[in-house]
This record gives C-alpha cells, structure tokens and sequence, in this order.
C-alpha cells in the first residue's frame, strides 16, 4: 500500500458531477511566493515606489537577475514538505517586471540577465510534481501613467495602454503552460478601468477550471483577507506573511513562531477557509533559512494532524477560547488545543453523544464522561503531547448540532 503524503495531492480527473473547484475548499493550505527584481536591493517589493525610484533607474535591476540558484522543485519539495497542497508566485508585481516570457514588454525575465523563462520553469516542477500552482498577477503596473492606484479614476489620465498589457499578459500564460489551477488576481484600482467581465470571460474560457480571488468588477470563487484571519462567508484564503515582509529582506527578524504559524493555519480552517503562508526568496532564488526551519516543522506537525485540516469545515463544537479552535470533517470533531488542561478535559455546549476520544499526536484514547452537554475527557497525558499544538479527535453519534438547552445559571 502506498502512503499518501500530505501535501502531494494528486490531479484526479473529474466526472461530470464533480465540481473541478471543490479542491480549493479542501486544500486548506498553500504556499505564496513574492519574489522578482525587488529581492536584489531587499528591501520589499515596494521598494520602486517607496523610493520614488524611476522607471529607466528601476529597470537596471533586471541586468543584475540572473538567480544561479533557482530551482522550482525544490521550492515545490518544500511546499510539499510542509503539507502545503497549492503555490501562488508572482508572476509579475506592481513594478512591471514579467517573470515569463512575454511579447508585450522587454522588461522580463528572458530578455535580460536571467535569459530563461522562470514562470515556465516553476510551472513544469508543480506539473512533475503533482502540485497545484497558480499565478499572481498585478494589474496595475507603476511603469504606466495612472498604475500608482488613482482613487477613484482620473480623466486626464489614458489607461488604456495598461489596460490592454494586462489583457494580453494574461493571456499568455494561461494559454501557454497547460493547465494552471489559479489566478490570483492584485492591483485592480480603479476598478472600473480594466474591462473586468471581459477579461473574465477571457480567463474561464482558456482554463474552464480555474479558480481565482475574483477579478475587477467581477466575483471570482473566492475572496482573500491580507494579513488577517476574520473569516467570511464566501469561500476564503488569508494571505499571511511569516515576518512582517512579503518580499525578501536579509535584515528582517521579525519572525512568527511556528505556534503562531501553526495557530494561525487552524484559525482559518476553524472558519472554514484555508491560509495562503508567503515566503520571498533571495536574488538567487533560496528561500531563506528562517522560513525553511519553520515550514519543515509544520510539516512534521501536519503529518501528525493533518487529517484535522484538510477537507475540514466550521463546526458548532465550541471549546473554551482559553483552550483553542475546533474544526470537523463529517462527524468527527477536533480540538486544537494550544493550553493544555492536563489529564482531564472539561467542555460544554455539546450536542451530541461522544463515542470516542483521541489524541492524534500519541493514539491514546480517553475515557468519556458525559451528562448532558456537559463532558469529561480523563486519561489524557498530563502534558501536552505536542510542543506547538495538541489535538484530540472527537467522534460523535449523528450530525453535529448545538444542544438544546433549557435552563439558567
């Protein structure tokens, strides 16, 4: 028999009665890649226009591109590594530069120092590998008149040439690399410039498949929180940095730990989205040391856990928030638990029958006490059995509800 690792979800085709999408909901978690031209000074990818550097000065950037050390599969080993199910890299960032190789501009990859097309090489690696791999994309370019996000749109500004690039750029790969699974869309102010249900329609008919965070004026599959967790009720992702940089900066320290991390990736799942974790490689195409050590350790924690993430959804079991999140797929329920209450675990406001009890990390089984909504789990470990975060597994009679409750304190 054959294990199935987290993280190396294959490609299964899908029958007419399937939704090709319904993998985003089940993925959970997924790597972004900020990385381009903005690695060279290192000092984030809005470094052209933090500085007001010029177009002509910014461009020479690119003569220094030439990333020695870029190898996708290794990127895509460690996202799978990790139990990350999709990658997000950026195609092209607000600065313009293309990482393929495009007819629309020669301020790309394969046309300066680089002279390789290194959105080709990436795509290739996820396809070998079996991971899911999409493409962020900026509309807006600062390189044009009105790309530095006019609020709302100026009419003495012409955005028509932008707005064309942007038509024509994403066009090219999604016609050019086989299948890709999503198009992460940025950048799309104002957002009645760009010919939004046009370029929709364009995007679905190349790839009937894909999925995307929806595109100017128009809806998408799903939507994308920056930098915070609050849920929604559409199909969600939050985008979450692992420092306070999306791009790569060598001086940054600020480093979550990989609690925080791991907390953060069951916060989404608790509310039914998944998390999309960033990591901003160096010029030559390493990702840093830092980001390296804390996604192996989530690894290690997925394939304990992982079955508690994947495919799971919002449940009504709601432990105390001194304790941790609970998620559930089909009926069985799992509590996160980051403060361990030692061998005995007391909850409430639960609706159904608890027929069994598990600690994932070590296999022990609990011993039940229940009276009403009220329970008892006895027999756990006296200590956390995992460093970051524990997590008992719930199995309950029925569908999971609330409990009907008559009385008052």
């Amino acid at each position: 028999m054959t294990r199935h690792l987290p993280g190396k979800e294959k490609h299964v085709s899908t029958n007419r009665h399937e939704d090709p999408k319904a993998w985003f909901m089940q993925a959970r978690f997924g790597m972004f890649i900020h990385w381009g031209v903005y690695a060279i000074p290192g000092r984030g990818e809005w470094v052209m226009y933090r500085e007001h550097i010029p177009a002509e000065e910014y461009a020479k950037l690119a003569d220094q591109f030439n990333p020695k050390h870029y190898k996708p599969r290794d990127w895509v080993a460690l996202a799978q590594d990790a139990g990350m199910r999709y990658m997000v890299l950026t195609a092209r960032h607000h600065d313009g530069f293309c990482l393929w190789d495009t007819k629309t501009t020669d301020f790309s990859a394969p046309r300066t120092a680089a002279k390789r097309d290194l959105l080709a090489e990436y795509v290739d690696a996820c396809h070998s590998m079996g991971m899911r791999m999409g493409f962020y994309y900026s509309l807006a370019d600062w390189r044009f008149p009105g790309g530095l996000y006019c609020y709302p749109r100026d009419p003495a500004i012409d955005y028509e040439p932008m707005v064309a690039q942007a038509h024509s750029q994403i066009r090219e790969p999604l016609t050019n690399y086989g299948k890709v699974d999503m198009l992460w869309y940025d950048g799309g102010h104002p957002g009645d410039i760009w010919r939004g249900a046009e370029m929709d329609a364009m995007v679905r008919a190349l790839q009937p498949e894909i999925v995307t965070n929806g595109g100017p004026g128009t809806a998408g599959d799903f939507v994308t929180h920056e930098q915070n967790t609050d849920g929604d009720p559409r199909p969600w992702e939050a985008c979450v940095t692992m420092n306070d940089c999306w791009g790569y900066v060598p001086s940054e320290k600020g480093y979550k730990t990989v609690m925080q991390l791991i907390g953060t990736l069951v916060t989404c799942a608790s509310k039914g989205g998944n998390l999309l974790l960033n990591v901003g490689p160096d010029p030559e195409g390493r990702i840093p040391a830092a980001a390296v050590d804390r996604l192996r350790s989530i690894g290690k924690w997925m394939r304990v856990n992982g079955e508690a993430i994947y495919g799971s959804t919002r449940t009504v079991l709601r432990p105390p928030s001194e304790v941790g999140n609970a998620t559930q797929v089909g009926n069985r329920q799992f509590l996160h638990i980051h403060a361990w209450q030692g061998s005995t675990l007391a909850m409430a406001w639960v609706g159904n029958r608890v027929t069994r009890a598990r600690v994932l990390a070590t296999g022990t089984e609990a011993q039940i006490e229940q009276k009403g909504d009220r329970v008892w789990l006895h027999g756990l470990p006296q200590y956390a059995p995992d460093p970051d975060i524990s997590v008992i597994e719930l199995e309950v009679e029925g569908e999971p509800r609330y409990p009907e409750l008559r009385f008052h304190f």
